[in-house]
């Protein structure tokens, strides 16, 4: 039996802030079970579910001793079933009572070094050894250093290999040497520009980039892009160097969550043989909804994004008067930061009849707009893999995208002339370039019904399912056992 755990601070249904928590809850489910045992660990936060929580099983706790910052501290953990897979909870409440896994970036950084260091320590006596370790984004970041290092002379550990994901470069867990001296424990020789020195200060992602077994991240563009300046934030020279032991594999969405046929959230179910009659039944309805022109012929552009700079919304707000005219309607749905969740708002109130500013998350408006909407607006700056347009294929909903990561390695283009392509794609950052892109894709709309439809068709064949990437996965974890 081939035996894997998977660390990551967040993961469906217990946590989610963003796309890893999907990636993490669905990606362990794919795996044949007689030939793969998959575990997966997360801290145990206060504000999972209670319908999960309060039937977690104690395995068992100990005092684990950290740096000189803090010293000794309990580790609790727990023990619970989902679907066929088992999941540990690192539990201690003075790190974990939360409303949100996420606060203080100090704070944080404290709690998930106390977390990656708990990881290792718990194996022995849960009677769990793993032939690897998937590390999931900074927060277990110190897994493969504290691996490589302080665990490396205990037999139990020997020959475990690690693997580290990015699924966002920008988060990397930076603070001072001292601090994370401090609470790691880690010996003073590991902070160094070669290890984990970072800008004079420490870096959690860098610790976890440099003692890795491989690297993955979520597309193969995104791969090549953190190996540049522009994309690198930092560590373009580290992860150029590295690039042998590295790839991107891209990430999936569940087909059973995300299914326009049987998505009991959706006003009225469709497939690829029927959309042309009844996506247009959702539109209405959404618009009904939404105090929106009820009317099916209008344009409708769906956003679904964190309202960031990441996500390439400057861009929306220098053309956003003229993508909406008097045929298109604008339905947003997110949170963020302020500048843009009031940017949207302002022009809600500006254009009551055209643009509906939805800021809050809502996974039941989500689904109702992928089958709405007739386009999907992602311009963003970088994007690792972006999981939307996976989604909006699957819906029939065709994606407007920037070519950059995850969202240049899924849409084709549309090329008029050789009848091929899924979406539409601009290259440069410009607001210009999205406001013609956006245009192109009205004319398609209102002046080429048909060729629009045989879009939406080839979009909705697309196998974006986890079972793909699984076998992607299979293979590197066997490379890594040492199997051909």
């Amino acid at each position: 039996m081939k035996k894997v755990l998977f660390a990551a601070s967040e993961c469906v249904p217990f946590v989610k802030t963003g796309g890893l928590a999907d990636v993490v809850g669905a990606l362990p489910k794919e795996f044949d079970r007689s030939e793969w045992d998959i575990r997966v660990v997360l801290p145990d936060y206060t504000c999972i579910p209670p319908q999960y929580r309060d039937s977690f099983q104690y395995v068992c706790h100990f005092q684990m001793g950290m740096g000189s910052y803090i010293g000794e501290r309990y580790v609790g953990v727990m023990q619970y079933e989902y679907q066929g897979i088992t999941y540990y909870f690192i539990d201690n409440l003075e790190y974990f009572e939360c409303f949100y896994p996420y606060g203080d970036t100090r704070y944080d950084i404290e709690k998930f070094i106390f977390f990656d260091k708990a990881v290792l320590s718990m194996l022995p006596l849960i009677d769990f050894q793993p032939d690897i370790i998937h590390c999931h984004d900074w927060q277990t970041g110190l897994i493969p250093v504290y691996l490589k290092t302080e665990f490396a002379g205990n037999p139990f550990f020997w020959g475990m290999k690690s693997v580290m994901t990015i699924h966002n470069l920008k988060f990397q867990g930076v603070w001072d040497i001292e601090t994370i001296q401090g609470i790691s424990g880690l010996p003073m020789e590991l902070f160094t520009p070669d290890k984990l020195e970072f800008k004079k200060g420490a870096n959690m992602l860098k610790g976890g980039l440099v003692y890795a077994d491989y690297i993955t991240t979520v597309s193969d563009t995104y791969a090549g892009e953190i190996q540049t300046p522009y994309y690198g934030e930092g560590l373009d020279g580290l992860l150029s160097a590295r690039h042998f032991d590295m790839r991107g594999i891209v990430n999936g969405i569940d087909y059973a969550m995300y299914d326009p046929a049987k998505d009991d959230l959706i006003f009225k179910n469709y497939s690829a043989s029927n959309f042309r009659t009844n996506k247009k039944v959702n539109k209405e309805k959404l618009q009904e909804l939404l105090g929106l022109v009820v009317d099916k012929k209008k344009y409708m552009i769906g956003l679904i994004s964190r309202l960031t700079d990441q996500k390439g919304l400057d861009l929306v707000n220098y053309c956003i008067e003229r993508l909406v005219d008097d045929n298109t309607q604008l339905v947003v749905i997110g949170t963020g930061e302020a500048q843009y969740e009031n940017m949207f708002r302002h022009f809600a109130w500006k254009y009551p009849d055209r643009i509906s500013a939805n800021i809050c998350y809502s996974e039941d408006l989500a689904h109702k707009l992928y089958a709405a909407a007739d386009a999907f607006l992602m311009p963003s700056r970088f994007e690792p893999c972006g999981l939307t347009q996976l989604i909006s294929f699957r819906y029939g909903t065709v994606p407007i995208v920037r070519e950059t990561g995850g969202l240049k390695d899924t849409v084709i283009p549309y090329n008029e002339y050789e009848h091929t392509g899924d979406g539409f794609s601009f290259a440069n950052y410009n607001g210009d370039e999205l406001l013609n892109t956006v245009n192109y894709s009205k004319y398609v709309f209102f002046e080429k019904k048909a060729e629009w439809n045989k879009m939406v068709d080839r979009g909705m064949q697309k196998d974006y399912s986890w079972k793909n990437s699984k076998a992607n996965y299979e293979g590197l974890y066997s490379y890594l056992m040492g199997e051909s």
